[in-house]
């Protein structure tokens, strides 16, 4: 299959499923880009999601824009958003019409808070994958090694919640100190 019509057909899939988007769309996207297609390393999956959610706009269309011009340039790139965007396009489009028509109901405010749980849940699954990759050394939830865990990221993850919960830190600037945090230890402990 060509691969302009692979990426358009897998950000549909993502733009698809990934209900609720944000960080639901992580997985979906770790799927399509490492696992299926190998696109990607998990290495530079990791890269992608950071940068996905330092830059401004939805993670997902961040994702497909980087993925796509990582693979076939500015055409895989417009290529890759336009599929990760059409399906929510076309859903919200529609659902407006419908909420419009029938926000009264109370059968429509019942499907609506039904879909809590499960983007809660995609939510959670990507923030302990991401967890895992940082404290195992790159290895995801199927390939997790005892002898490879990283305190180093461990301690930055601890800290970062902690400044970020309870100190109610700048999330740029935690970012900003963990990375530097990280280049730093790790510089030390290489020497």
């Amino acid at each position: 299959m060509n691969l302009m019509v692979q990426l358009f057909l897998s950000f549909l899939q993502i733009g698809l499923f990934s209900i609720g988007g944000g960080y639901a769309a992580i997985p979906l996207i770790q799927s399509q880009a490492v696992d299926i297609h190998g696109w990607l390393t998990t290495s530079q999956f990791m890269d992608l999601a950071t940068i996905a959610e330092m830059t401004p706009g939805p993670i997902a269309v961040n994702s497909a824009t980087f993925v796509g011009l990582k693979i076939a340039g500015l055409p895989g790139a417009i290529v890759a958003t336009a599929g990760c965007i059409l399906p929510s396009l076309i859903i919200v489009s529609f659902l407006a019409y419908l909420y419009r028509r029938y926000c009264q109901i109370s059968l429509m405010q019942s499907i609506l808070g039904s879909l809590r749980p499960a983007v809660v849940a995609l939510i959670g699954a990507a923030g302990l994958n991401m967890f895992l990759q940082i404290a195992f050394s790159g290895s995801g939830i199927g390939s997790i090694q005892v002898q490879n865990i990283s305190w180093i990221g461990i301690a930055l993850f601890a800290g970062a919640m902690y400044a970020l919960r309870k100190l109610k830190w700048n999330p740029i600037l935690t970012m900003v100190l963990c990375g530097a945090c990280n280049l730093l230890l790790g510089t030390v402990l290489v020497l």
